[in-house]
């Protein structure tokens, strides 16, 4: 299934957190917190301004983000566990 997301919205994929800390101490599933790093896969075309021009999204498909931890809606595409948000709750790219 194709999968495009509308206006300012953005298709997230979340990047696995590391597994060991800098010190080498193993982190167990339960401890691990939610990464807030991913790759956007889609984005819409984006939103529209007061006269009805489209303002194009800063971010596209493959660029790396830092987002929220509470931001988006987690949804699940062909099995797999994305995150649908606005580019509004995008805190950054990552380079």
């Amino acid at each position: 299934m194709k999968f495009t997301p509308l206006h300012d919205r953005v298709l997230v994929r979340r990047i696995e957190a590391e597994e060991k800390t800098a010190g080498g101490i193993i982190i167990p599933d339960t401890a691990k917190e939610k990464p807030q790093e991913g790759i956007v896969v889609a984005a819409g075309k984006g939103a529209r301004n007061e006269a009805g021009d489209r303002v194009k999204l800063d971010v596209a498909e493959g660029d790396k983000i830092l987002f929220g931890k509470w931001s988006g809606t987690e949804v699940k595409v062909d099995g797999e566990d994305l995150i649908i948000m606005k580019e509004s709750d995008i805190l950054g790219l990552l380079g």
